[in-house]
């Protein structure tokens, strides 16, 4: 290519960018501007994607981390060919537009993954690399390589000040990802003003370094020449992940060059054209794209669908001599289950599991579906396996330049495990866990949050989830969390009470193909619950059901679960002894409780009956939808922070005793 045609295609992909921020009257046009020769180059000359198939399983992936640029992400779409018209570019930011305010995964072909939260990007990017690297182990054989690709991503001075961004470059450092390449946009300029002058400071490159990193500094990031050899040489550097600091110009070429101003911005009408005649471009014919470029971008196209005809003329030879592992290999792809998925969930008895902690019942749970699932379930915890019951018993650690293992170290970084989760779900071909404390979610939200609107199947293990956990007192004690995860759109929150409902939440989070799950485990030890005589634990999957009734209407409902049934189960034979009619129902999902028919809600908590008693060891936020006007006459739990004792005193002190229960219960009842 002459240098003359690559200058047209990075300006054509320039002035798109403009004109979509300048047509909406509203949007971020400097970084597109700044960033696009670079970003160009490596879509130009590196990054291997297929426009007619989007979701090849070997492209190379592409994250745009400074999500707020996805102008300049949109226009190299519509160049290079994937199905997002000029029609939809013109449409930028407006109701139902594929080309939202910030690059939505599902929304428009060929965006990778849902970005805005700067560092999230960079973060899942690393979850990527660990995808494409454990999916390589596990399924390439001398001579086929059918995992074979890159994960490329742009992060700029935002991205870099997120704390998530330094915990996943630190894991990623310490893993050797090789083939995980970032280009900084490093421009100066953040929205309140040049970042040497406000808050940011730090030599990266020397951070990077000793991340683990392989750091290149290019003084010129428009230099074509430079950014091509600085991404061979890290294409070159196997054993590091690598980073290539690019100084750039944000609104490169505009009057409002390297301000602030040109972050956040449409251009005034002065500065749009004067910007407009200076890269040669006609002032008054936005969204014009010049015929010379335009061949040049959709060569592309035909370049893609080479390329993944190759890949498949591969596969096909791999199937041949080894078919059970490219049977395996494309059955996890399509994200599908094996047959005998489940056959080693245990069941569980009074008379054989007496007393357990459900973060215990989720261990043997895990642990059995890991028989089935090898290779394709892989997660770890924030350095808590031994607490969280995670770990999966002979399946090997995933470690430096060793991606075989399904278990992942997370190290005490869950801002970054719960994004590299994202990111390990997005690649596909993997069901991925993490686990921490339930407190701790506080950390994750922002990732969680992500995977919900991303529709991923993610799983996030949260133990030690009520004031059950004792001693360590009131930092460690969530009472929040539940109606925080509850609140969250898309999120399938779970708090099962003993082993048979742990069994059944985890088969409902490895079979739901469109969300996220969450599940809440206990510390304490919880009665395994004698289903000979009481309700059905696969009706865990309608989110409540009625665990013991009555003969007749019931004069009260007790309503409650995970660590806190066990006490109305218990309050239950008093208050039939002395002839209430009483129903207790298992609740361990509002969530799916809420997407059940209506008859069937009504026969769980029927209309008619007023008196209701909610138990649960959390603070009261949510419970008025199941209770009416909700006070310390028909909920039990927390209203307030907990406190520092053993578990037993702070049951006691706040309430979550079967005494306690009776006395509330027979109070509603008028008894």
């Amino acid at each position: 290519m002459s240098g003359q045609l690559d200058q047209l295609c990075v300006n054509t992909i320039r002035m798109l960018a403009v004109d979509m921020v300048q047509q909406a009257k509203s949007g971020h046009p400097g970084t597109p501007m700044g960033a696009a020769d670079m970003t160009y180059i490596l879509w130009d000359r590196f990054l291997r994607f297929n426009p007619a198939n989007p979701a090849w399983d070997n492209r190379d992936r592409f994250v745009l981390s400074p999500g707020h640029a996805c102008a300049l992400l949109y226009s190299l779409l519509h160049l290079y060919g994937y199905d997002l018209s000029l029609d939809e570019l013109k449409r930028f930011r407006q109701w139902e537009s594929k080309c939202p305010g910030h690059p939505e995964y599902g929304e428009t072909p060929g965006v990778e993954m849902t970005t805005g939260p700067l560092g999230q990007g960079f973060a899942s990017a690393v979850g990527l690399a660990m995808g494409e690297a454990h999916l390589a182990a596990l399924y390439n054989r001398p001579g086929h390589a059918i995992v074979d690709h890159y994960t490329y991503g742009i992060c700029g001075d935002g991205d870099l000040m997120e704390g998530v961004t330094s915990e996943a470059a630190s894991m990623a450092g310490y893993l050797g990802l090789g083939k995980l390449i970032f280009l900084y946009d490093d421009n100066h300029i953040s929205i309140e003003g040049n970042t040497r002058d406000t808050a940011f400071s730090e030599r990266v490159g020397a951070r990077f370094e000793a991340y683990g990193w392989h750091v290149q500094s290019l003084p010129n990031g428009h230099d074509f020449f430079s950014v091509e050899d600085a991404l061979n040489q890290a294409r070159a550097c196997a054993d590091q992940p690598s980073l290539i600091v690019c100084r750039t110009h944000i609104g490169y070429g505009s009057p409002e060059q390297d301000t602030a101003k040109v972050h956040g911005e449409p251009f005034k009408e002065e500065h749009y054209k004067a910007t407009r005649t200076h890269f040669g471009f006609p002032p008054d014919q936005p969204f014009h794209i010049p015929k010379e470029a335009q061949g040049h971008f959709r060569e592309t196209a035909a370049r893609g669908t080479r390329l993944e005809a190759d890949w498949r003329g591969r596969l096909a030879a791999y199937a041949k001599e080894y078919p059970e592992l490219a049977a395996r290999y494309q059955l996890v792809m399509k994200g599908d289950l094996p047959a005998d998925w489940d056959a080693h969930i245990p069941e569980f008895t009074p008379e054989k599991d007496g007393a357990m902690a459900t973060r215990d019942c989720s261990s043997k749970v895990l642990n059995g579906l890991a028989e089935s699932l090898r290779g394709y379930l892989v997660g770890g915890s924030a350095d808590l396996a031994p607490s969280t019951k995670t770990y999966m018993t002979g399946h090997g650690d995933v470690g430096f330049h060793d991606f075989a293992g399904d278990n992942i170290h997370f190290g005490v970084r869950e801002h970054a495990m719960g994004a590299a989760v994202n990111g390990l779900a997005l690649h596909g071909g993997l069901i991925p866990y993490c686990a921490t404390f339930l407190q701790f979610f506080n950390y994750m939200s922002p990732t969680v949050r992500l995977a919900a609107l991303m529709k991923q199947r993610a799983i996030f293990v949260y133990t030690h989830d009520s004031i059950g956990l004792g001693e360590d007192g009131p930092t460690h004690q969530p009472v929040e969390h539940l109606a925080w995860l509850r609140a969250m759109p898309n999120v399938l929150t779970l708090r099962p009470a003993d082993g048979n409902e742990t069994a059944w939440a985890w088969r409902l989070a490895l079979t739901r193909n469109d969300g996220p799950t969450v599940l809440c485990f206990s510390r304490q030890k919880l009665p395994t619950i004698d289903r000979k005589t009481h309700g059905a634990a696969e009706l865990v999957q309608k989110g409540a059901y009625v665990l013991i009734d009555c003969q007749g209407e019931p004069q009260l409902i007790l309503i409650s679960g995970g660590g806190e049934l066990c006490f109305a189960m218990e309050a239950h034979k008093q208050l039939s002894a002395e002839g209430l009619r009483v129903r207790v129902v298992s609740f361990p999902s509002w969530g799916l409780f809420e997407a059940q028919p209506q008859a069937y809600k009504d026969s769980v908590l029927p209309p008619q009956v007023k008196a209701r008693l909610g138990i649960e060891a959390a603070s009261p936020q949510g419970w008025d939808r199941y209770l009416g006007p909700v006070s310390e006459a028909n909920f039990i739990g927390m209203w307030g922070f907990g406190a520092s004792a053993p578990y037993e005193v702070l049951a006691k002190h706040f309430g979550f005793t079967v005494e306690n229960v009776v006395a509330k219960a027979k109070a509603l009842a008028g008894k």
